[in-house]
């Protein structure tokens, strides 16, 4: 589970076997967010507000060309 960022207690990371569409997971305590890269579509989420969610959107933006980077760096063929 690599983890990509680590933002305001937040952990952003992918699993070593992931699958299409490029996203991003994201946990805190044990509450968790999963974000798809290029639509920002939130596709899961556990004990978390709207308001954060929200947030942890934002965050995926601002951030989404080093995520993408880390996607694709780790899962090039």
């Amino acid at each position: 589970m690599p983890t990509v960022l680590r933002i305001n207690g937040y952990r952003f990371f992918f699993f070593s076997n992931e699958h299409m569409p490029e996203h991003i997971h994201i946990e805190k305590a044990d509450s968790y967010v999963r974000i798809v890269l290029d639509t920002l579509e939130v596709t899961d989420s556990y004990k978390v507000s709207s308001k954060e969610i929200h947030k942890l959107v934002k965050l995926v933006e601002e951030n989404s060309e080093l995520l993408k980077g880390a996607w694709d760096e780790y899962f090039k063929e």
